[in-house]
This record gives C-alpha cells, structure tokens and sequence, in this order.
C-alpha cells in the first residue's frame, strides 16, 4: 500500500508539472485582436525589381488585397546606413480606379482617401502609408507602390551583392501567394555567374536564376510575422558604382553563411515534418492524463478493438490483368497500393517519372531517345500542350512543373531537369506536398479514401508513440504505471492496424491493384494463350513505373516479344520504343528519383535578418489613444 501511494504521489506530481506547462504555453500564444472588424488578405503581391548601374534599384510593389473596414495601409523600412541611404521616388497608384494618389508630407494615423506620405516616421522608420477609405465598407483592390532605393548593392572586388528584406517580421497581412522578378542591368556570361539564396521561415518558397540577368522568387501560403529575403551574387563589373563599395571578397564569406543557415534550415524541416504529431499526441495523452484512468482508458480501448473489423477484399485475386480503373493516375495507383503504411515521399520519383509516361500516352508530352557513340544515350520531353481541365489536379501540377523548366525551349534534356531539379529543392518540396493533397482530394471523393479513417489512424498511431515513450520514461521509478502505459500503446497500435483507411470499395480497389502487379512480374511464367496486345501494356509500365517494377517487366516482355521493335505497334511515336530502345530505369526513372530524393533531402530556407522589407499592415477606423500619439498631441495642445 506504502508503494501504491507513492507511485500516485508521483503520477500527481508529474500530471501538474504538465498541467502548469501546459498553461503556460497556452497563456503565450498569441491571441488574434477582437477590437475592431478589420480585415486585410494579400491575393497576390508582387515584386518587379530593377537593379540600376549605379547601385540603386527600382521596386514596384503590386498589391492585389481584400480589406474590410480598413482606413490606412502602410509599408515600413529599417533604416540603416550601412544598408542603404535613402528611399526616393515614391508613388503610390489605385490600379483598379486608375489613378494616382496625391503625396503630402506629414506623418497621419488616418491618411486622408486618395493620399499617400513617404518619409520617416516618428519611430524613426521610413514609411509609405496611403489612405484607402474603406472604413466601414469591404472591396477587393489593387494597389501599385513604387520607390527607388539608393545605394541597395553592395560592390565587392569578386562579386556585386543584394541582399534585401522585401517583408519583414512585423508586416501583420496574410498573402496566398508572393512573387518576384530581380532584372539586373546588363547580362551576366552565364546563368551560373549569378549565385542566389531566398531564406524564409516556413521553407515554403524557391528562387531562381530564369536567364544571365533575371531572377525570380515565389512562395504560397505567406503567414503575417514571418519575413522574406533574397540574396543575389552578380559579377562586380555590372555595377558601374556604388555608394557601398568595399574593397574585399565577397564569395567566400557568403557561402559559408549560406551553409551554416542551409544546414540549420534543414534539422528544422525534419522536425517540423514530426512536430505536428508530437504535438498533437502529447496533448491528447496529457488529456488522458488529467481525466481518466490509465486502467479504465484501456479497458476502453479494448471495448472499441472488440467491435472494429478490418475490411477484406470481396474477391481475394492472385492476379489480375485488366486495369482497375481506367482514368486512375500513376499517382493515386502508388497511393492505394502502399495506404495505409503510405510513405509518398519516398516513392515519389517513381510516381514522376509514371506520370510523364502517362503525360506521353495522353499526348501532352513526347519522348525521344538520341543515341549518342561510346555515350550515355540523350533522352528529351518534348513540350506538346500546355495542362487543362482533363487531367487530374495531380498530373496537371507535375505538367505545369515541367513548363516551369527552361521556358524558351520546346524540348528540354533530361540532364536539365535532374539539373533544375536538384537546383530548386524548396519548390521540389512544394510539389510533392501539392501532389500527396490533391491525390488524397481525388481519393476521397472517389470514395477510395475514408478521410476520417486516415485521420484517426494518425491519431491513434501518435497515442501508440506517446505511449511507448512514456512507459519507457516511466519504467525505473513506476513499474505498475509503465505496463498500463505499455498496455495502452498495444491496444492503440492494435486500433490502428484495424483501421478502415481504405473504404470497401478502396480495399477491392488495392486487391485489384496488387493482383495487376503479381500479373506484370509474372506474366511470362503464366502461359497463357493470350497476351495483352502491346498497346495494353503501354499503359501497364506506366503503373509498372509507379510501383517500381519497369525493369522487371520489359524483361519479361522482350521475352514473350524478341523481335519487339520490329512489330508494326512498336514506332519510333510510341513509348514503347523509347522505353526499349534506351536504358529505361537507369536513364530515366533511377535518374529522376535519385534527383527528387537529393534535392527534397537539401531543401534550403531560414536565414536572416537584413535590412528593408519591415512592417506592414492596416490601420483600422478608430484607435485607442495610447496607440495614436499624433492625435493625443493635437488634442492636448487644442
């Protein structure tokens, strides 16, 4: 009895500490302001940079907005010497009325409708703020800010530098989507003479140099209080001049900080792929904690494990030789085949490189082999028409991802996109989130996924976790706590193997799936009287791309069709003769794999803290008077 109460004791004390945790971070988080409705959200917001010969550059800024109840938007700017000297030539334009804001110049709260001021402000801040009056009414606008700011580049002996915060931390508006274009003054000798860096705190971005004297940045899904950079590198002569010129290297001493940020970037990444389920694992496990019963908690869960059942297939298939679903992407094939232990990072290079296939058979790409003396054979993509409404969102991204590469061809090597790839890993990174939604959107409302399922299996996957860790933490110093905790995990581990991820129809759907691979690894074994015509399995090595067994599979087919190339099917127009006359897995879909895995493993972001871009935001139509020092004085001398 001596050892029970001890063992509560402890268990008390422990649930506190995480009780008190608990309230302490949840006292922290900031809360969103209720004073006033007020709204702000950046549609789109773009840059166009012009980099001069003399060290300045030109911004226009283009703000495409929704405001609600909004007098004032203003733009700020750190001030700091040693970054640049001054901000000149602004204006401020209403595209959607067409008209120019008149300058005044004095510093307001409220800016009068159809003002703007630029100037320093009383925090000692360079501030744009103009006055769009829309105070108790709600539009969608778009407005253009322009400025030129002198002595931006710094000019080194090796290299000429941007380096400029285009938003700051304190900017306070949400953007869906953030563009950029860097146009230096003249053309560097190559595209690799230009070296660039975008650093960005939710690794949500990419930069890249688009032609010798043009560079470009995007980024989707922008959240107010984080900040966006760029650093470009540039060959020194571009600039004739500079009021920050320095006579040193330049090179070196970026790269090195680009590395220790990159590197830093990275561990961050891998933790914020897990952090979501720590987090939401812990809190349900301190949930637990608080109102039941470790005992009673399992007794629950074995009550709701007595009572689920695992859907099986209504027709168990050793094989299977037709295709499941017609209209199904390489994509959403790989998916089905590998849910519930899905793991679509890690296959997507096969799912990219099935998809072009699939592109190729659907006539919105082509493929040609040029075979090359003593050499590795050329392959190319050959652009045919741009994405549309019938293809899958999935298939469209990867379509609309190729157009992105090299934009002045029509034709594009496959050594430029493993090179484009591994040279872009944040937009990688990108497109593998946007493809794994949009195939678990197409799933779902085909009815093959059970979204509810998939979540419950990932809830009840990160409770087995917590589980486990703390029977572990648990296990020196309470050995009774630690084997209910361990009970627990076992029972969740159990719920989740049993979890419906798949709805029936998808169960069937995935036998179908794996009865169509045995049948491509088997086929030649098999004999049977019939063989699929080879325009059949034109369509087979897509998914056969997907599933990672190509290379199998046009064995087995040059052995049912020795004399394949010269069968009247087999054209130079068709896949099927790229396929095999080139070194299929090892040319084209090992290559791109081993690209996508590199650059997804590299992607960069983080950074910081340079000056420009600062704050941003709305003023509201009625401020409290400690936040309005402008007013108070007026009001106190009147």
């Amino acid at each position: 009895m001596c050892y029970t109460k001890n063992m509560v004791n402890k268990l008390k004390k422990i649930i506190s500490v995480i009780f008190i945790f608990l309230f302490i971070l949840l006292s922290f988080t900031p809360s969103a302001r209720a004073d006033d409705n007020s709204r702000l959200y950046l549609n789109k917001l773009k840059f166009d940079i012009n980099v001069n010969e003399d060290g300045s550059m030109d911004v226009v800024e283009t703000w495409n907005i929704d405001i609600s109840h909004v007098n004032t938007l203003y733009k700020t700017f750190e001030t700091d010497k040693d970054k640049f000297t001054s901000i000149e030539n602004v204006m401020v334009k209403d595209i959607t009325a067409n008209r120019e804001f008149s300058q005044i110049n004095e510093e307001m709260y409220h800016v009068t409708k159809d003002c703007y001021y630029a100037l320093t402000n009383s925090k000692g801040d360079f501030e744009i703020a103009w006055g769009v009056g829309l105070d108790n009414s709600y539009a969608t606008r778009t407005y253009e800010i322009s400025y030129t700011v002198k002595d931006a580049i710094g000019k080194y002996n090796d290299y000429a530098e941007l380096y400029w915060q285009f938003i700051g931390e304190d900017f306070e508006i949400d953007a869906d989507k953030i563009t950029g274009t860097i146009t230096l003054p003249s053309k560097a000798e190559t595209e690799d003479n230009i070296k660039v860096w975008g650093h960005t705190e939710n690794l949500n971005g990419e930069i890249y140099v688009t032609d010798t004297d043009e560079v470009k940045f995007q980024l989707e899904d922008f959240d107010a209080g984080r900040y966006v950079e760029v650093r470009v590198l540039f060959p020194t002569e571009i600039v004739t001049s500079s009021g920050r010129t320095y006579d040193q290297d330049r090179y070196d001493d970026v790269v090195k900080e680009e590395r220790k940020w990159t590197n830093q970037a990275n561990l961050r990444r891998k933790w914020e792929e897990i952090q979501d389920d720590v987090v939401a694992t812990f809190v349900i496990f301190v949930v637990i904690s608080l109102c039941i019963i470790f005992i009673e908690k399992a007794a629950k869960y074995g009550k709701k494990l007595s009572q689920l059942t695992k859907y099986v297939p209504e027709q168990k298939l050793d094989y299977f030789r037709d295709l499941p679903e017609k209209d199904t992407t390489p994509g959403e094939a790989a998916y089905i085949l590998n849910e519930p232990y899905n793991r679509f990072n890690s296959s997507f290079g096969k799912i990219f490189s099935a998809t072009l296939l699939d592109l190729k058979l659907k006539d919105y790409l082509d493929l040609r082999v040029e075979k090359v003396e003593k050499k590795k054979d050329k392959i190319y993509i050959k652009r045919l028409k741009m994405s549309d409404n019938n293809l899958k969102p999935d298939e469209k991204r990867i379509l609309d991802y190729i157009y992105k590469i090299k934009k002045d061809k029509s034709e594009i090597e496959i050594k430029e996109l493993e090179d484009y790839i591994q040279k872009h890993s944040a937009g990688v990174e990108v497109l593998i989130r946007g493809c794994e939604k949009d195939i678990e959107k197409q799933l779902i409302k085909e009815k093959i996924l059970d979204k509810k399922q998939k979540e419950e299996f990932l809830n009840y996957s990160g409770l087995a976790g917590v589980y486990y860790v703390f029977a572990i933490m648990t296990l020196f110093w309470a050995i009774p706590l630690s084997i209910v905790l361990l009970v627990n995990g076992l029972i969740c581990s159990s719920i989740k193997k049993k979890a419906n991820v798949l709805t029936q129809k998808g169960v069937n759907s995935k036998e179908k799936w794996k009865g169509l691979k045995k049948y491509m690894e088997a086929f030649s074994l098999l004999n049977e009287k019939e063989v699929p015509a080879i325009e059949v399995w034109e369509k087979y090595l897509v998914y056969a791309t997907a599933f990672g067994i190509a290379d199998k599979v046009l064995k087995q087919l040059k052995t049912i069709y020795p004399n394949i190339d010269e069968l009247d099917a087999v054209n130079t127009s068709t896949y099927m003769y790229f396929m095999y006359h080139s070194n299929f897995q090892t040319s084209f879909s090992n290559s791109i794999s081993s690209s996508i895995s590199s650059s997804y493993s590299s992607a960069t972001g983080g950074g910081g803290g340079f000056s420009g871009g600062g704050g941003g935001g709305r003023r509201p139509e009625e401020a409290a008077e400690e936040d309005n020092p402008l007013e108070t004085q007026i009001s106190k001398e009147n």
